[in-house]
């Protein structure tokens, strides 16, 4: 029987097992040491904002009378900042939800339910189907205004 070789571990390896996320993380901290600099690695924290960036949304569905219905069946962390983001910057605009069941809760360790969370932001909600009574909501003239505003033809 052949003995055992012992696999040869690459820079990156050696820098990971050393608590580095890359080789040259590694090799620097190792030149540091050498000179006998103190130094500290990814112990701060600096916080900035993003620049802006044009997003598109795309409603699921339209109402004749202006109202706008979005429908989900999971209503993910990305969703609810898109929402949020929405009606931040168009808080005109009729935007009401349509849930395949919204007792669900947001995450696994959280106790709001997407119920919960439309509530507390100010959007209407329903379980599996529209209402009647969203489709006979007459025209709004204020709708149809925050509509062109957002970019939207009515």
């Amino acid at each position: 029987m052949k003995p055992k070789t012992a696999r040869k571990q690459s820079p990156r390896q050696r820098a990971i097992a050393a608590g580095y996320r890359s080789g040259l993380e590694d090799a620097t901290a190792q030149h540091l040491t050498k000179k006998g600099v103190q130094f500290e690695y990814e112990t701060r924290t600096i916080y900035y904002e993003k620049p802006a960036r044009l997003s598109r949304y795309t409603p699921d569905f339209l109402l004749p009378n202006g109202i706008i219905v979005e429908t989900k069946g999971r209503f993910v962390t990305a969703d609810r900042q898109k929402m949020l983001l929405i009606k931040k910057q168009h808080p005109d605009l009729d935007i009401r939800m349509v849930f395949s069941n919204p007792n669900t809760r947001i995450s696994k360790t959280s106790k709001t339910t997407y119920a919960m969370w439309c509530n507390r932001h100010g959007f209407q909600f329903e379980k599996l189907i529209i209402p009647a009574e969203w489709i006979a909501e007459p025209e709004n003239s204020e709708r149809f205004k925050a509509l062109e505003k957002a970019g939207i033809k009515p």
